[in-house]
């Protein structure tokens, strides 16, 4: 029998707000760390990402006109530049986080609405009478209790129910809302910039509507904060391939801000799969490739090897001729390294795809960037099997060969230094690859 569950209506003033707004915001530059601390960023950490407060700097320093990133993820850019009213595009292609994104764009909804719309979706969800389904996944099993379980798909229902009377933005962010609360209500390892680790227990847990109310509450007090400084959000946002930007106006971008996949083996399909899990869109890992790994840049092994590509046909491809002559031998050598590997990694045409790919994607932004544009691309190289890749070099010979004018690299930190688990002893760096022209 669940305990009954104490409700708490949120008011539409809230205590913390009270001289908000005379209040400087501290931001930090540094990592996607920093943005937990700042308003709209901090509603859902994605896998990747960087500082908020850099982007600012840039734009303010800048003064752009438009604003471009074609690897948005959860929208840091376009959210940096509605809070200094710039236009701005951002292009998703992950299906799932083009969604959370979403509703962090609806941050201008009146908030008395939004207080509303929650306090009815709370109130009905307490009402329900929710058992677990029989056929429930089995991921979802492992990370919740059952007592947690009930409350999240109480809260579930509750929200598919009014959902359809609410407006596009409220749905939106409500929606983001109920996936925070997803990963503080676990009870096993499911950090956000990691797989989830079931074995792996948490110190802390919090209760779904109690991490809903903590959630709300915050979303609120930023959304008084956002909305002082700006009416509405100038994003545009869209859902599709960064290799062809296919919705964005030719010669429309003064300045890119962005930073792609790593060719690091990442799996970005699995980054969201819990939040997937529960809301129905996939029912186990396998799925995950159909579901959004095929629409993604192919930086991991596991899409490559799904797609079954070769390496022959991957070398064939022109995009890649700039880099051709240095890209095959370290290709061929990974290759050759994986015949000695229990794990059998396709990580020759994983690192082969990765460049393809990129090349695509440079070539297409040379279409809608002005002739002066600026484009900072944060990147990080690479070293499979301790192969190392020069990831920033042949970035930049292929921005080159797109038609652009110059590219520099700004280092940033090392990477590969602090994980007892790395695979090899390669350093590798992380850094900002600036492209003008």
């Amino acid at each position: 029998m669940n305990k009954p569950v104490q409700l708490h209506l949120f008011n539409s003033i809230p205590e913390s707000i009270q001289n908000t707004q005379s209040k400087t915001i501290e931001e930090r530059a540094g990592t996607f760390t920093d943005n937990m601390k700042l308003p709209i960023h901090r509603w859902f950490r994605y896998s990747a990402g960087f500082s908020a407060a850099w982007v600012e700097k840039v734009i303010t320093e800048l003064k752009p006109q438009t604003i471009l990133d074609p690897f948005a993820g959860s929208g840091t850019v376009c959210v940096a530049a509605d809070k200094l009213g710039i236009n701005s595009y951002g292009i998703e292609a992950h299906p799932f986080v083009y969604r959370l994104a979403q509703g962090k764009f609806a941050w201008s909804v009146q908030i008395h609405e939004f207080l509303a719309a929650v306090n009815e979706i709370k109130s009905l969800a307490v009402s329900l009478q929710q058992e677990i389904p029989d056929n429930i996944p089995v991921l979802l099993t492992k990370c919740y209790t059952n007592e947690a379980l009930v409350d999240l798909f109480k809260i579930k229902q509750a929200y598919l129910e009014i959902a359809p009377s609410l407006s596009e933005e409220l749905q939106s962010i409500i929606f983001l809302a109920i996936c925070a609360i997803l990963r503080p209500s676990s009870h096993v390892g499911t950090a956000q910039w990691q797989y989830i680790l079931p074995n792996k227990r948490k110190a802390k847990t919090c209760e779904p509507f109690i991490a809903l109310e903590n959630q709300v509450a915050m979303m609120q007090e930023d959304m008084y904060q956002m909305q002082f400084v700006s009416r509405s959000s100038q994003a545009i946002f869209i859902k599709e391939d960064a290799r062809h930007l296919t919705s964005i106006p030719d010669n429309s971008i003064d300045l890119v801000i962005t930073s792609p996949p790593y060719a690091n083996n990442y799996d970005y399909a699995d980054a969201t799969r819990l939040e997937m899990t529960f809301w129905g869109e996939v029912n186990s890992w396998s799925d995950l490739h159909e579901t959004v790994r095929k629409f993604l840049i192919r930086s991991s092994s596991q899409h490559v090897s799904k797609e079954r590509l070769s390496l022959d046909t991957l070398m064939a491809e022109s995009i890649i001729s700039p880099i051709r002559d240095e890209l095959l031998p370290i290709c061929q050598e990974i290759e050759t390294i994986r015949g000695t590997k229990s794990g059998n990694k396709a990580y020759h045409t994983m690192i082969a795809a990765y460049f393809t790919d990129m090349g695509f994607v440079f070539n297409a932004l040379r279409r809608v960037a002005t002739s002066d544009a600026k484009i900072c691309v944060v990147i990080g190289d690479s070293a499979p099997y301790g192969v190392y890749v020069p990831v920033e070099q042949w970035l930049g010979k292929l921005a080159i060969s797109a038609g652009f004018n110059s590219w520099s690299f700004e280092h940033i930190r090392q990477r590969n230094i602090k994980w007892k688990n790395r695979k090899h002893s390669v350093p590798l760096h992380e850094g900002r690859l600036w492209i003008e022209g």
